[in-house]
């Protein structure tokens, strides 16, 4: 015998029933109104944590600003506290898309550690995103649709009704009488997933009456796919994670011998994962890049470029550096207080240890030509010091040069390359984004 669909969620609950609070994201539509209605009835018998409703008003249509005080009335009726977030969706190519965007970030943020979501997405919505995702192009990752879970800031997304069919959810609100608001936006068909769910899946299902189940299931069976496909990278980037010759640089970095050793496929799908949490992945016509990076010649300093940030090669091995790595001031910095380490704009700190030294000092960056004075070694074309060093470019440009008047003194010692200076005296660098210095 089928179980109830209270019975059921019951079981999909199971997990999450020690977090220290519940929230739902609460549209008014009727998915949402039957997962809401469904906690309340169900914390009448059962233990669980505080329940809260979020609805987040996006401003896109007129009718929407009768919505937040229908979810009130709603929730009020339930007893249920509500919160009404108002977002900024940032115009772009896909209305859509930015819709969503800002609806996520703004269940982050009211998601506290250990805390859980909830989202009312169905069977239904499960498949439409699947040949939504399959007609798009995407890979194993973007069929596999939706998880039943996912983190979410310090919590956790969960979608307890993926595998209800939206026919039930409709049947229960029958049975209870709910009221929920019919987004006038869903019948128009302009919208991509509008049109799947009113032109091809009627189509579909009068001559496949079970399309909606089998895609929800292929969903499911990709999902386990990648999965697997996670695990391999997991155990291919292991073998690449060996620690860089610049422990102070605290970039992400592998080694890109180990990955040589992997067939493309493998490459890719190591790379994928590693990069998945830092950036917007490419399409399939673009990772050809990568091909060129991997490729070429030992003595060059290739960059992908990518979303969020690039891809740089240097010393055989692959650094991820943030789009946020280029914005630091180059501009001359005095140092009038040597007892007191030096903020750098946009560039960490720097320090001096050991026996003072006369001013005033300053700091100043690369511009090209500079000769050092080396223990031991006479004057050393700087340049060169850091091809020795390996120090990879990306670097360079961000290392500071302490001065006196037109007289360069010190530069931080790059992996113990340099000795220390004769005067008793060593800079100590340490970039913004590092947990270790460079002396």
């Amino acid at each position: 015998m089928k179980p109830t669909l209270i019975a059921q969620l019951l079981q999909t609950l199971a997990p999450w029933r020690s977090a220290p609070a519940w929230h739902i994201a609460f549209s008014g539509g009727l998915d949402s109104t039957v997962l809401l209605h469904l906690l309340v009835t169900l914390a009448k018998t059962e233990t669980l944590p505080p329940l809260n409703a979020v609805h987040v008003h996006h401003g896109l249509q007129a009718a929407a600003d009768a919505w937040p005080s229908h979810c009130q009335s709603v929730c009020d009726s339930l007893g249920v506290p509500l919160r009404i977030l108002r977002v900024q969706v940032q115009p772009g190519a896909s209305l859509e898309r930015a819709a969503r965007e800002a609806r996520y970030q703004a269940f982050a943020e009211v998601t506290g550690v250990g805390e859980v979501l909830f989202t009312g997405q169905h069977r239904d919505d499960q498949a439409e995103t699947l040949l939504f995702r399959l007609l798009r192009g995407a890979g194993v990752r973007g069929v596999a649709a939706m998880p039943a879970q996912r983190p979410l800031a310090g919590g956790y997304l969960v979608r307890p009704l993926l595998e209800v069919p939206r026919v039930e959810l409709e049947a229960y609100a029958q049975e209870h009488p709910l009221k929920w608001i019919e987004d006038p936006s869903n019948a128009d068909s302009r919208f991509s997933r509008n049109y799947l769910r009113h032109k091809v899946f009627p189509a579909l299902t009068q001559r496949w009456p079970q399309a909606v189940s089998s895609l929800a299931r292929t969903a499911e069976h990709l999902n386990e796919a990648q999965g697997l496909l996670d695990e391999l990278a997991r155990m291919d980037l292991h073998a690449a994670d060996r620690p860089s010759p610049f422990p102070w640089l605290h970039v992400p970095s592998l080694a890109l011998a180990p990955l040589r050793e992997l067939s493309d496929a493998r490459q890719r799908n190591a790379l994928r994962h590693w990069l998945t949490p830092l950036t917007r992945l490419p399409d399939s016509d673009h990772w050809a890049s990568w091909l060129s990076l991997r490729d070429a010649k030992r003595d060059a300093q290739p960059v992908w470029r990518l979303a969020d940030g690039e891809l740089h090669r240097s010393g055989e091995r692959l650094w991820w550096l943030p789009a946020t790595w280029s914005e630091f001031s180059d501009a001359t910095v005095s140092w009038p207080d040597q007892q007191n380490p030096l903020e750098l704009p946009g560039n960490g700190q720097l320090k001096l240890m050991g026996n003072a030294l006369e001013g005033p000092l300053q700091v100043r960056y690369r511009q090209g030509g500079e000769v050092i004075e080396v223990p031991g070694r006479g004057r050393r074309d700087l340049k060169r010091l850091l091809n020795e060093s390996g120090l990879p470019g990306f670097v360079r440009g961000r290392l500071p040069l302490l001065y006196r008047g037109e007289q360069l003194l010190g530069v931080p010692s790059i992996a113990g390359r340099w000795a220390v200076p004769s005067e008793g005296w060593q800079l100590h660098w340490m970039p913004q984004s590092c947990d270790q210095g460079l002396s």
